[in-house]
């Protein structure tokens, strides 16, 4: 019987960029927040980053090691998704809530399902779920003022800057005032440099900022699901408290270090440019929604996981038809 499949070979595209060296400049779009937080949180940031780096890298190595797969912990994959988790965290969450979030977030979410880019969430920010869902207090007891502000003279120095000559910072949120409808104690330059509570890699905004920008620039994130998310929630707060409403709620949570970089991991997002549009929109939608007519004040972990679900169905709707056929030989 004649074989009528017809074989051609494809214009394969080879690019110089690896997973190490984009994993890499993650690392170093991240290092500002990271470095933010150790000034701002003190020493127990930098230790819950330290856990959750050495315990994903240890988790993903043993895991490998135990099913005998190729092991590629030198891609440094696991490396980010320990800085996003930590940065996730509060500065007073405890050692052993950092370890099993890492564990869950490698071998639950990532390994399980086959490695890197086979995940279909995120793992830091499922992991992120898990522990809110499992332990809420401590999570969101875990919001304290930057502790070192008071005691750190670097950090008392850019309190100074941001709050106006404050000395002790209130250990509310920015995003409860927000949602109780107050914006007394709360500027924009404070939200800027990170001088209030929140989670340790989310609370100085330009950092975030920097990191981001620089991370569309280098183009390892697609600009257009940032765009579309904090045009999304920009838009929809000016149309519901105003301008200064939309910038405070921009700058608050954990928005910014979501939208640039957790909402645009390569396996968790649409492939197409319109894909990505309509999932930046979505995620901006639902974060929307959550903060503003939900007794939970944040919703940014959820709306990136609700559209990380939704994206294999973007993808099909969005993906171009193939046009045309191939010749056959013979």
């Amino acid at each position: 019987m004649r074989n009528n499949f017809a074989v051609a070979s494809s214009p394969h595209l080879r690019s110089k960029a690896t997973t190490q060296r984009i994993m890499l400049e993650v690392c170093l779009a991240l290092a500002p927040a990271g470095i933010a937080g150790v000034i701002l949180f003190g020493w127990r940031a930098a230790l819950l980053i330290a856990v959750c780096v050495t315990t994903c890298i240890v988790s993903e190595l043993l895991w490998q090691l135990v099913t005998r797969q190729k092991v590629t912990v030198n891609d440094f994959s696991a490396v980010v998704t320990g800085l996003l988790l930590a940065y996730n965290l509060p500065a007073s969450a405890p050692v052993w809530m950092a370890v099993i979030g890492s564990v869950l977030a490698i071998i639950l979410v990532k390994q399980l399902f086959g490695g890197i880019g086979s995940n279909f969430m995120n793992p830091a920010l499922t992991a992120r779920a898990v522990l809110f869902i499992s332990w809420s207090a401590l999570m969101s007891a875990a919001d304290p003022a930057p502790i070192s502000a008071i005691y750190d003279p670097i950090a008392n120095f850019v309190g100074k800057l941001g709050a106006g000559g404050i000395d002790v910072l209130s250990g509310a949120t920015p995003l409860n005032a927000l949602n109780a409808g107050s914006t007394e104690g709360l500027s924009l330059m404070s939200l800027l440099m990170g001088t209030h509570g929140g989670m340790l890699g989310e609370t100085c905004a330009i950092a975030l900022i920097i990191g981001g920008v620089y991370l569309c620039i280098r183009g390892i994130a697609d600009w257009r699901i940032p765009a579309a998310f904090i045009g999304t929630v920009f838009v929809c707060y000016f149309f519901m408290g105003g301008a200064e409403m939309a910038l405070y709620q921009l700058l608050s949570g954990g928005l910014l270090l979501g939208a640039f970089f957790m909402a645009t991991d390569y396996a968790t997002s649409p492939i197409t440019g319109l894909g990505r549009v309509i999932f930046g929109v979505g995620c901006g939608l639902l974060l929307f929604v959550i903060r503003a007519f939900a007794n939970y004040p944040e919703g940014c972990s959820f709306a990136i996981l609700f559209m990380n679900v939704a994206t294999p169905m973007i993808d099909r709707f969005t993906m171009p038809r193939p046009f045309g056929e191939v010749k056959k030989h013979g």
